[in-house]
């Protein structure tokens, strides 16, 4: 089924754009498929990465799209992202948005009963890097920004629904959603847009700490209304036309990408059986 999805692309949404992707693992990354639909687009692009271990892995995609501008930043150091901001001033004085494709918790509160599996430390870790992140990105950028820029960060269904062994990041995606919105409120004045893609489950390394992830994605294509999961590039093309002015009048916006998936409590088949 996925081998017959074609992307046809039409227009230069992102002409003379210039974004900043953070977050990017490797290449089978939600990231990276937004990267590359955005490249497509014609997007310039810069990229971050968190440490020397991955640095290696950002620079293949980086090479792949045309860019150079690689900067290291840790996102739980208000200092690090400054002075990535700082960095980037050199090659941008200015630009168009940025892609915040980061969330973390303890592996070992991804598994079990949330109850028993919570912990303070954990909690705060979940909260911090992957939504307090967002907001300190915001911050470090806001004077940086063109006018209409567009910022974009990644959730999941786990933020609305309990799922099994998602636990605390069920709780800090749910803080994601809201940040968007309190974000949306306070940069709109400015001309500045944020939004939010939830996706479906995709097989990336980030979903590989998920207890169970392979039985999650047989169900997910089961119950979709398309039967399927989706891909990285249609999650990327569809960021790619929240970050284009094409999409200048939305803001504050949790936009499923997810084959229907949560428009669906249980499939045809399933009524039937």
């Amino acid at each position: 089924m996925l081998s017959k999805i074609k992307t046809t692309y039409i227009y230069n949404m992102l002409q003379n754009k210039k974004i900043l992707i953070a977050g990017l693992a490797n290449k089978h990354s939600i990231a990276a498929g937004i990267a590359r639909a955005m490249h497509a687009q014609g997007a310039e692009l810069a990229f971050t990465y968190q440490s020397e271990r991955l640095k290696g892995n950002v620079e293949k995609i980086a090479s792949e799209l045309g860019s150079n501008i690689l900067i290291e930043c840790d996102v739980a150091s208000d200092d690090s992202i400054n002075s990535m901001y700082q960095t980037l001033s050199n090659d941008w004085k200015s630009f168009d948005g940025f892609v915040h494709s980061i969330g973390y918790a303890p592996a070992n509160e991804l598994e079990g009963n949330f109850v028993d599996a919570a912990t303070r430390e954990g909690f705060q870790i979940a909260h911090d890097i992957s939504s307090y992140s967002f907001t300190a990105m915001a911050k470090g950028a806001k004077s940086m920004l063109n006018p209409n820029s567009a910022l974009l960060t990644l959730t999941y269904l786990g933020a609305v629904q309990s799922l099994p062994n998602y636990n605390v990041m069920g709780l800090a995606k749910a803080s994601l959603e809201a940040n968007t919105r309190f974000l949306a409120a306070a940069m709109g004045p400015d001309g500045i847009r944020v939004n939010a893609i939830s996706a479906g489950p995709i097989k990336t390394l980030a979903a590989s700490g998920v207890k169970n992830f392979r039985k999650m994605l047989t169900s997910y294509a089961n119950r979709a209304p398309l039967r399927r999961v989706v891909t990285t590039m249609e999650v990327g093309n569809v960021a790619a036309f929240l970050c284009s002015d094409l999409a200048s009048g939305v803001t504050g916006e949790i936009t499923y990408v997810d084959a229907g998936f949560n428009t669906a409590a249980m499939s045809m088949e399933e009524y039937s059986d």
